[in-house]
């Protein structure tokens, strides 16, 4: 290729390839690019999908999302998180009220089983008990 022409292009396609070839000169990217197409067309493999194609895609992805789709912001879910917690802080009060309510003196063996599982109550002579939480 030792013979040179000249090609006259788009001066939008000129800045397409300035801004893609790397340390590569235009003459070089350009025959690097040919070179691949062709060669990827002697494999037989499809050269991509065509605008149409592309269009039609588009389409049904926003058919899929819809134009009422509501997504959550970040308030949202913080204000999720926190509601959770106060809500799993109730469950916790709840439970450490009706163990310490019901004591050692529980009539039922499943009460004081529940009891046992997940809290710990020890009360010193003459003060309130405390009640400490096993995380695992």
């Amino acid at each position: 290729m030792t013979d040179k022409r000249m090609l006259i292009v788009p001066a939008e396609l000129v800045r397409l390839i300035d801004e893609n070839r790397g340390d590569l000169g235009q003459a070089e990217f350009i025959e690097l690019l040919i070179e691949n197409h062709f060669k990827g067309e002697a494999r037989g493999e499809a050269s991509g999908i065509s605008r149409e194609e592309f269009e039609a895609l588009k389409g049904d992805l926003k058919k899929l999302l819809g134009k009422d789709t509501k997504f959550a912001s970040k308030d949202d879910l913080a204000t999720f998180q926190e509601d959770t917690k106060k809500l799993l802080k109730s469950f916790v009060d709840f439970f450490v009220g009706y163990g310490l309510e019901l004591g050692k003196q529980s009539p039922s063996s499943t009460l004081e089983e529940l009891s046992k599982l997940g809290l710990e109550t020890k009360s010193a002579p003459g003060e309130g008990g405390e009640v400490k939480l096993k995380w695992k």
